[in-house]
């Protein structure tokens, strides 16, 4: 047995050989490798952790507007009567989101038929500010044509209707002829408005001829709103019972044509001539 180590004395000290062993370390190089692959999947989970969070965002926002062209749809739907409109505003409770909603009448050539559809809209923005619509269309019912003229004079009613009303009273007073001061005194003197404010032409007539005084037999010849005008408007039913034939001879301003020419047309050449005139 070899001797490692002698005492003093001569003696052999038995051991075991010591060895130095070095820990290899790991160099920058690789470092900065495991930083940056980490860095690679943290930045990968934090990218799908935000689409996700906008994904449930848009859907919110998405079934809020669709919650909103539902409700408007299903009041179309619950009417008793419907007529070409157009109706835009906001819910107090989602301030971000626009709805819309449209009654309009169509014609479909496959059938050759005349149709009033609702269209039920409703706007928003989404996460990355894009335009987004939710759209529910649904066909009400469709129309005959006499149905159809019907509308179409009705229509012109409404429009010789809004001709009779100004806005503004900087208007009405020159309709009138006279200053903003008169229109104010004749208001005080007991002259009507609109229930929104707006100044009849009628009632603005009526003082006018009467210098500002009108009697109070006068006064109760007032009109203040629409059916008001169409009652006014309106011929005695002795009248019109002997000229009832007589709107045929009348002229629609859409088209051009009297009553009775478009009653001979058919629906597809009285919607081509409306889209013409549209043009």
């Amino acid at each position: 047995m070899r001797c490692h180590s002698e005492n003093g004395d001569g003696s052999c000290n038995m051991g075991y050989p010591i060895h130095h062993t070095k820990v290899k370390a790991f160099s920058l190089a690789e470092v900065m490798v495991a930083l940056a692959i980490l860095a690679m999947i943290s930045s990968s989970a934090l990218v799908v952790i935000s689409r996700f969070a906008a994904s449930a965002a848009n859907s919110v926002l998405q079934m809020q507007a669709f919650e909103v062209a539902r409700e408007n749809m299903e009041k179309l739907l619950t009417s008793d009567s419907v007529k070409e409109m157009v109706e835009y505003g906001n819910r107090e409770e989602y301030p971000g989101i626009m709805w819309q909603t449209v009654v309009e009448t169509f014609y479909e050539p496959i059938t050759a038929r005349m149709w009033i559809r609702g269209v039920c809209s409703a706007q928003y923005k989404d996460t990355e500010g894009q335009e987004q619509t939710v759209e529910l269309i649904h066909w009400l019912t469709d129309l005959t044509k006499e149905q159809m003229l019907q509308m179409m004079r009705q229509a012109e009613g409404e429009d010789q209707l809004a001709d009779q009303l100004i806005e503004t009273i900087e208007e009405a007073a020159q309709y009138a002829g006279v200053d903003i001061e008169t229109i104010e005194q004749w208001v005080e003197n007991g002259m009507l408005t609109a229930e929104d404010g707006s100044f009849i032409k009628r009632n603005l007539d009526l003082y006018g001829q009467n210098n500002g005084q009108p009697s109070d037999e006068d006064k109760e010849r007032q009109v203040t709103s629409k059916a008001e005008l169409t009652a006014q408007q309106g011929r005695p039913s002795a009248e019109k019972a002997a000229d009832t034939g007589r709107w045929q001879d009348e002229v629609d301003p859409k088209t051009g044509l009297t009553y009775g020419e478009l009653e001979k047309m058919d629906f597809s050449e009285i919607w081509d001539i409306l889209k013409n005139r549209q043009r």
